[in-house]
Order: structure tokens, then sequence, then C-alpha cells
């Protein structure tokens, strides 16, 4: 399999409202995590890690300019990997334990990591073979209703759980911006790992319908509109008899 320098492992583009996304190029589409970077005023958030094959401060420096809330969606591999990386570290309670106590079942990276998830390996010590996400106890637990302040803008947390019990997702009211994690995005999605619950992503669903979206970020494969979300909304339900 191809090599790649580490200094080319990660893509950054810069969207709209102060939002960038980073994603790592050469782990295949189905497997790979977006990461969503919110610029604020007196603090940044990066949802989510991504695979924690290269590290995310060695190449991208600038991540920690100003004080960083990494925050995780979900404690899936490909969202996590990362955070050990970081100082603070935020995630729902009911996935606390997997954050602080990782292992390659409860993150599924037993299940996904191999030959198969990369296009190119990178060229560092660390390969798939010798994977494992390092231990990233939270600092702070979040729940539904909470906010995360950046100075000038918040992000309200969503409880979304169904994906995974911990799910959550991020709503920015004033720019109706949904970051939806694993819940929701434009793509094959993942309904039966070994906690999930369908009971659970119907109602998380319905709840982020009734949201003003204009934009949803999810945890892979390309934004979209509200509009977008709500057809793949219909579509989930017409195939669920829930």
């Amino acid at each position: 399999m191809r090599i790649v320098a580490r200094d080319q492992w990660f893509e950054v583009r810069r969207l709209d409202d102060g939002v960038r996304l980073i994603h790592e190029p050469y782990v295949r589409p189905f497997y790979r995590c977006n990461m969503w970077h919110v610029q604020g005023r007196e603090r940044d958030a990066l949802i989510d890690s991504g695979s924690g094959l290269v590290s995310l401060r060695e190449q991208l420096p600038w991540l920690t300019d100003k004080p960083l809330l990494a925050v995780a969606s979900h404690t899936h591999f490909d969202h996590i990997a990362g955070h050990h990386e970081f100082a603070e570290r935020l995630v729902h309670p009911a996935e606390a334990e997997i954050l602080a106590a990782p292992t390659g079942a409860n993150t599924l990276a037993t299940a996904f990591v191999g030959d198969e998830m990369f296009e190119a390996h990178p060229d560092c010590p660390l390969c798939y073979a010798e994977y494992r996400v390092k231990a990233a106890p939270a600092t702070r637990l979040i729940e539904d209703g909470d906010v995360l302040d950046l100075g000038n803008r918040v992000l309200q947390v969503l409880h979304t759980p169904g994906h995974s019990p911990g799910g959550i997702s991020l709503w920015e009211a004033e720019t109706q911006t949904l970051f939806s994690g694993d819940i929701l995005y434009d793509g094959p999605l993942i309904e039966d790992a070994y906690h999930s619950n369908l009971e659970d992503y119907a109602r998380s669903l319905a709840r982020l319908r009734q949201l003003p979206v204009r934009v949803v970020h999810g945890g892979h494969f390309p934004s979209f509109s509200g509009e977008r979300m709500r057809a793949l909304m219909d579509a989930w339900f017409a195939r669920h008899a829930l």
C-alpha cells in the first residue's frame, strides 16, 4: 500500500461562518470522520478528532492558538482517537467510560480497522496493525440543554441517542447550523452497532426534524441542506416501521 508523508495526512477546508472541515483524505469515505473546527472569539470547539493515526496537534498547530474544547459526538474510534492530545475533553455521561477506557471492542476499532479502510498509510511508526485508541478521560460531561459558549457564539448540546447511547448533536440557532455527528449524514447509516437502538434513533430524528435547519454538518460524507435533511429523515422512517 502507498505511504503518505504525515504532513499530507490531513486536509482542511474553510467553510462559511468560521467553520473548518478537517478530514483524512487517505481514509476511504465510509470510514472517514468529519472533524469540525468552530472558531469563537474566546475559545474554539473541535467536534470529533478522527482516527488518531497522525497527530492533529503536530500537523495542525493552529488548533490550539486559543483554548480548545474537544467534543466527542460519540465514542467510536474514528471520532475520538485524537482526543488525548487536548486538555479539555467533553462527552455525554452515557459514553464517558468508553472515552476513559477505550478498547477495540467498545470503540468498534476491532470491527472496522483494516486494509479496506485506507487508500494509503501514513509514514509513521503507528500503523493499523498496531492500532489502539488512547485513553482520554473527560474533563467535562455535557448533557442535553447544556451550552458551549465560545465567546461570540453558542452551541447547544442535544442528546441524540440511537447510533450510540451517548450520541450528541450541536445546534447553533443563530446560523441555523446542525452538527449531527453520526445520528444523520448523507450516506449509509450504522444502526446495528452493539449499543445502537432503533427506538432511540427514531426519537432523535423526530426531534431534529423540528429544528429550522439551514445546513447540516454530519460525522461523515458532505454537508447538506435542511431540505435534504428532512428528505433523508422521511426516507429513514419509510424504511422502519416504528
